[in-house]
């Protein structure tokens, strides 16, 4: 992991750990490295962002930034993430740049950083990018006159993605009636669009976004809203997506929560029997339920782990020539439609299935039996974040629960890529076992490291 960039993009408290001298810093920076490679008189960077208080102000920076150095800006608005990863290959630009911090509260900021083939910005690139703002490798550069870069805007932004994601379902959804929380982030300008336009009557929790209530009891992190709504309104579904609508989950008509795996076994299913699942092979990561790992091979099917992160699973499906996979939390790559983690891609494709086959959510969950999983989240100071590995006592407790887990579960303990917390995840058959393990060896951690 690098030291601006994690696995999701540089993230932190805007205008505290993310100031706009850093944001500013990052874009004159990113607009050095890519024109190294671009034989244009300007680099080309588009920006997108979410509905964040500080969006607008890192929006400014960048742009300060950016322009600073010589590069053009052409400014999307408010977009989910992979607007920006769609519409930076179809606009010919060198670059994409979002402003969000994803599933994290309001007061959090971040900037990812696109490559101009729709992928996030290589290990490589990011780190010459740090080298030049951490180390000062090199000077900005300071063109004047007519050196200096333009702003301009995409007024059709939303319209052009809406129009890309309807192009990519099989079956419309006419005759549905379905529950979408938005969030109050960036799906809050494209979901009920999106989702009427493609035949479903449409119920809309949480698009009204005032800057600080993203997030905010709602969306993929706070299911429990659209499940109650579901039931109540007798829906057929439910569909939540994060902050920055690159991930979703969805809910059945019952109120069940159908997570990222569940969503995955249904779509890679369905993908196999109309030979459109490239090697009959799905990408998961290490947190992905063991139960998921199972359907595939009952099902015939290869299943694959990466770290988790959905750069590492899109990482996995470049190098092997696959094109399905995602995480449990609901990031999932439809590599033949998308280049990046779509919720609103990812929704529209699950219920497709479930309306073409005439059929209930919770019928069609059915195909996979979920493992009892419990994540206890420890909140770490920095210093223990970075000895995390280092600890030994921490270390002998994580062995003696592995042994005692034996064949019927499995312990996982990792840093998070985003936050400062240890994530503590056990799987197994007992659950009373594993939720008295996780209990201990997250007591043990915050005793040791915590805050």
């Amino acid at each position: 992991m690098g030291r601006l960039f994690g696995t999701d993009g540089a993230r932190g408290v805007a205008n505290s750990e993310l100031t706009i001298e850093l944001a500013m810093n990052i874009g004159r920076a990113a607009a050095m490295v890519l024109t190294e490679n671009s034989d244009r008189k300007h680099t080309k960077i588009l920006i997108g962002k979410d509905t964040r208080l500080s969006s607008d102000m890192l929006e400014g920076a960048l742009i300060a930034g950016l322009c600073s150095v010589g590069a053009d800006v052409v400014l999307l608005g408010v977009v989910p993430t992979p607007t920006v990863a769609f519409l930076v290959k179809k606009y010919n630009a060198d670059a994409g740049i979002m402003i969000s911090a994803s599933h994290n509260p309001f007061e959090f900021n971040g900037i990812k950083i696109f490559a101009g083939t729709g992928y996030k910005l290589p290990d490589a690139l990011e780190e010459k990018i740090e080298a030049i703002v951490l180390d000062q490798e090199k000077p900005y550069y300071s063109p004047t006159g007519e050196g200096l870069g333009r702003v301009t805007r995409a007024e059709t932004a939303i319209e052009e993605y809406i129009d890309h994601i309807i192009k990519t379902v099989p079956y419309r959804l006419d005759g549905m009636r379905i529950g979408i929380d938005c969030s109050n982030g960036s799906s809050s300008v494209s979901a009920e669009t999106l989702f009427t336009r493609l035949g479903a009557e449409c119920h809309i929790l949480a698009d009204k976004p005032d800057g600080i209530n993203i997030n905010d009891n709602c969306g993929s992190t706070h299911m429990e809203n659209l499940q109650k709504f579901v039931v109540e309104n007798k829906l057929d579904v439910g569909v939540a997506f994060d902050g920055d609508a690159d991930r979703c989950l969805a809910v059945d008509e019952n109120g069940e929560i159908v997570d990222g795996d569940f969503i995955m076994a249904i779509c890679a299913l369905d993908l196999a029997s109309r030979n459109k699942l490239s090697r009959k092979a799905a990408v998961g990561t290490v947190m992905s339920n063991m139960g998921f790992q199972r359907f595939c091979s009952d099902n015939g099917l290869k299943f694959a782990a990466t770290n988790v992160g959905d750069r590492y699973v899109l990482e996995t499906m470049l190098n092997e020539g696959y094109n399905f996979g995602g995480e449990q939390s609901g990031h999932v790559i439809f590599l033949d439609y998308a280049t990046t983690g779509d919720g609103q891609l990812t929704a529209a494709q699950l219920l497709s299935i479930v309306n073409r086959r005439h059929a209930r959510l919770s019928d069609i969950a059915t195909l996979m039996t979920r493992f009892p999983q419990v994540l206890i989240n420890v909140k770490v100071t920095a210093e223990g974040k970075k000895n995390f590995g280092e600890n030994k006592e921490i270390s002998e407790k994580i062995e003696q629960v592995r042994k005692e887990l034996g064949n019927d579960g499995r312990i996982l303990v990792r840093m998070s890529g985003t936050e400062p917390l240890v994530r503590v995840m056990l799987e197994g058959l007992d659950k009373e076992l594993i939720n008295r393990l996780a209990q201990e060896t997250a007591d043990l951690i915050k005793a040791k490291i915590g805050v």
